[in-house]
């Protein structure tokens, strides 16, 4: 049987519907109606709950349906949906109640314990470090890498008035607009799903505030964007619009199906991003923007930004090389090393 699951959030700000037909089988881990798993089943797809995560792992499911197509049979795909502790805890910043791994530990124990097949991840907020007994062979197309800006009254950063409050729970984001824009103050721990945080905005909370338009698109809601920030404005974080399907290292059906969907060019662009991410032992106390991308002549253009929470400073730096995976990671922990030595002891204490 198939169970609805049906997201609605209020507001005047346009927020859509959005509907989720998800066949949800129980796991500990999850927080899903207790369905029973039909003998017809294939692959258990683990993911969060918010509105963004499914949409994301519907995706995945239609992605494997379109290139295997027995597994369009009825039952032969289902959807885990388990709550993470990210999810719960929203009352405090990341970084204060464990960073990044806080969105992506239940479903990987989920997957370690064979309870799902594959978990789907945005990789923003996948932590460098993969957990042993899984790999991370895939990456979906990636979407748009860039920040959107949103607001009830004006069109852009530039057009916020002095002590004008934009929210959001990302120091990359915080650091980059104090560094242009002093006069702003910044809300840290505006966190939330999408609909959440439109819907604070539209309650005065803030005046204006950055989400991904990755998620705006894939969620259909790019009607809400005021404006969007050039990569020159606003650098990404790290694998920022990229999914990532994981499964288990001794999984080789699995891995096959994974094999299938890979987009080559986003899996390469991510390590690259990654290895610079690594080398900087970032966490969600650190800001630090990375953006790896094809240039007209088909090599790496690879930027990396790291700063100081409060903006006062920024240090960028650039690589250009081929196109594979060995110069990729090269680049990207290349660019990390001098950073660091730029960066120098203190840098992030400010």
């Amino acid at each position: 049987m198939i169970k609805v699951r049906y997201i609605k959030t209020k507001k005047s700000f346009n927020l859509k519907r959005v509907y989720f037909f998800t066949r949800i089988f129980y796991t500990k881990a999850s927080v899903a109606a207790d369905q029973v798993q039909t003998k017809t089943t294939v692959i258990r797809i683990g993911t969060r709950g918010s509105p963004l995560a499914l949409a994301q792992a519907h995706e995945t499911r239609d992605k494997l349906i379109k290139s295997h197509p027995e597994l369009a049979e009825e039952g032969a795909i289902i959807i885990v949906i388990i709550k993470t502790t990210g999810d719960k805890i929203l009352s405090q910043p990341l970084a204060d109640i464990g960073g990044k791994s806080l969105f992506t530990k239940e479903i990987d124990e989920a997957l370690i314990n064979g309870d799902i097949d594959i978990a789907v991840h945005s990789m923003k907020d996948v932590p460098t470090y993969i957990p042993e007994k899984t790999i991370l062979p895939c990456n979906l197309p990636r979407e748009d890498v860039r920040d959107a800006f949103i607001s009830v009254s004006v069109g852009s950063l530039a057009d916020l008035p002095a002590g004008s409050t934009v929210g959001t729970a990302s120091l990359r984001r915080k650091s980059q607009i104090l560094h242009r824009y002093p006069s702003l103050h910044v809300l840290e721990n505006f966190r939330g799903n999408v609909q959440t945080r439109l819907k604070k905005l539209n309650e005065g909370v803030v005046q204006a505030t950055l989400l991904a338009l990755a998620g705006l698109k894939r969620l259909g809601m790019t009607e809400n964007v005021s404006s969007i920030l050039s990569i020159d404005d606003m650098l990404p974080a790290v694998a920022q619009g990229a999914i990532g399907i994981a499964c288990r290292s001794n999984d080789d059906h699995m891995a096959n199906y994974l094999a299938s969907l890979n987009h080559e060019e986003t899996r390469l662009a991510v390590v690259c991003e990654r290895a610079f991410l690594e080398t900087l032992d970032g966490s969600c106390r650190t800001p630090i923007a990375g953006y790896a991308c094809r240039d007209e002549d088909g090599n790496c253009l690879f930027r990396g930004l790291v700063a100081a929470p409060d903006g006062a400073k920024v240090l960028e730096t650039s690589r250009n090389g081929s196109y594979s995976l060995d110069d990729m990671i090269l680049m990207g922990k290349d660019a990390g090393k001098e950073l660091l030595s730029r960066a120098g002891r203190g840098f992030f204490d400010s």
